[in-house]
């Protein structure tokens, strides 16, 4: 249980409540990290050994008497000066912490920058703690994986029943806030890598629109998908995470489309009242109806909005959703990317002997006891067989996948019914950890998000014995103030997070 931990005060903390220790001296930034650290200790390394993390930033308590002394020199910085952040390891850092996406290729290997979100967390005066574990290659290696694997990491394990997923690929960075090991965290998402780790861990996770936040320095999996965002225990330290992130980089192109529509301050939107007179349409078809006790608390949910004021327009399915569920040419516009992209993030590395995925291929296969133990390579595998973003055959699947998500989807139900969100279950409850078979779940709402590029957020809606579950508010581009603003009215009036327990298996 919680109690037995060290510092059991950081279980459910805020962001805005450590901002404040720190600035009446009651706290310092180094005491904090000292205390995360113990925490880490005894939670992912000893006791449940949940293995969120892949290593602590040996720099953090340097750092952390740095800031300390900026704050009594000249004042804070921001909400985040001297809070102990995490990064998925994908995201890449020059100091003397490691950037492998999970993979052992690269181990040791350096980058020549670092990624543009980091630069804007250092700003902001946040401590970078340590990288999360993942899964590997943030879980485009095999179709058989086991979400939150990676050979240089090993398995993530669920906080709240340690035999269930994570999943992910933000594996780590969800289960790290869930537990306690740092005020919040940054994961990456393509399609549900931070929405499903987010329902799975009872935490909040934040999907961005592509080009709200950059992804220069993050090893890529596609483009056309990739968005980095943060995940926090509430909805109001996620939005603050989120603030510091924004901006336009020079060398990530996609954040010219941001220009005009950032904030910094996302925690503006928070409104107690948010879902009064807000129009929720609930979008059913595919996103609903596999299991019965998701459906249950999806009733919940509604019923709870609408107490608060929403009005509910139930169903309003996406006309797409079923083509979306059922097209291949999503894969088909990833394999294209992932070749192209990571080739290129590969090319642009300080010094490494793997300079493109033929590299990682031939990497694998020479270290097949350590990297393939338990699942083999086959997309990466296929990814290579891929073409030239050039080929019509790319250029259609990404029309079609564009097309069906946005102007046929997304946009066409919130046109019809004049709503503010899409709503539906994140998922449903987490499976057994399976590493001869891979995951196997049921359930999930993030592709048309994914596909369109457009923004989601999921919040904890309730538990199916003791298995967190997550509720999704869907928006168009750019609408995060909208979201954030839904979400936090839906939180405040639900409050259906708790602390994990650790359990060994499901009661």
């Amino acid at each position: 249980m919680e109690e037995s931990y060290p510092h059991v005060q950081l279980a459910e903390v805020t962001i805005a409540e450590l901002q404040a220790a720190l600035q009446d001296g009651h706290l310092t930034s180094l005491q904090l990290v000292n205390m995360y650290l113990q925490r880490i200790q005894a939670i992912n390394r000893q006791g449940p050994c949940i293995n969120a993390l892949a290593e602590i930033n040996p720099d953090a308590r340097t750092i952390a008497q740095q800031l300390d002394q900026e704050r009594k020199e000249r004042g804070p910085r921001g909400p985040l000066h001297g809070i102990p952040l995490l990064l998925k390891d994908n995201i890449a850092t020059t100091d003397r912490m490691e950037t492998t996406a999970g993979s052992l290729a690269l181990v040791g290997i350096r980058p020549k920058r670092e990624a543009f979100v980091v630069q804007q967390l250092r700003a902001a005066g946040a401590i970078i703690l340590g990288k999360a574990n993942l899964s590997e290659w943030a879980n485009f290696r095999s179709s058989h994986s086991s979400s939150g694997w990676s050979g240089r990491g090993g398995q993530v394990l669920n906080p709240y029943v340690l035999n269930r997923t994570p999943c992910g690929s933000s594996s780590g960075s969800a289960t790290a806030v869930a537990a306690g090991l740092a005020a919040a965290s940054l994961g990456t998402e393509t399609d549900g890598s931070i929405l499903c780790p987010a329902n799975m861990n009872a935490v909040v996770g934040i999907k961005p629109t592509v080009g709200l936040t950059s992804r220069s320095g993050v090893i890529p999996i596609a483009h056309s998908q990739d968005t980095v965002g943060p995940f926090g225990r509430t909805v109001a330290d996620a939005a603050a995470v989120l603030g510091a992130l924004v901006g336009v980089d020079e060398r990530d192109t996609a954040t010219q489309q941001s220009t005009g529509k950032i904030y910094h301050d996302y925690t503006q939107f928070l409104d107690d009242n948010g879902l009064r007179g807000a129009r929720i349409g609930i979008a059913r078809e595919v996103y609903s109806g596999y299991d019965a006790r998701v459906d249950a608390l999806l009733e919940q949910a509604i019923a709870a909005m609408r107490t608060a004021g929403a009005e509910i327009i139930d169903p309003a399915n996406i006309p797409t959703a079923k083509q979306i569920n059922e097209t291949d040419t999503e894969m088909t516009v990833l394999l294209y990317e992932f070749k192209a992209d990571l080739n290129s993030y590969l090319q642009d590395l300080a010094e490494s002997p793997v300079r493109s995925l033929a590299d990682v291929i031939a990497f694998n296969t020479a270290h097949t006891e350590q990297e393939m133990p338990y699942f083999q390579q086959e997309l990466l595998l296929n990814a290579q067989e891929a073409g030239t973003l050039a080929d019509e055959r790319y250029l259609a699947a990404l029309e079609k996948n564009q097309r069906l998500a946005r102007q046929e989807g997304i946009d066409a139900v919130m046109e019809q019914y004049h709503l503010d969100a899409l709503v539906m279950p994140t998922g449903g409850p987490a499976w057994l950890v399976d590493l001869v078979n891979g995951d196997h779940g049921a359930g999930g709402c993030s592709q048309p998000a994914a596909l369109a590029g457009y923004p989601a957020i999921s919040v904890p809606m309730g538990y199916i014995f003791e298995l967190p579950i997550g509720i999704t508010f869907m928006g168009r581009a750019f609408s995060e103030p909208t979201l954030i603003k839904l979400a936090y009215a839906f939180e405040q009036r639900t409050k259906a997070r708790h602390s994990p327990k650790y359990l060994q298996s499901v009661p």
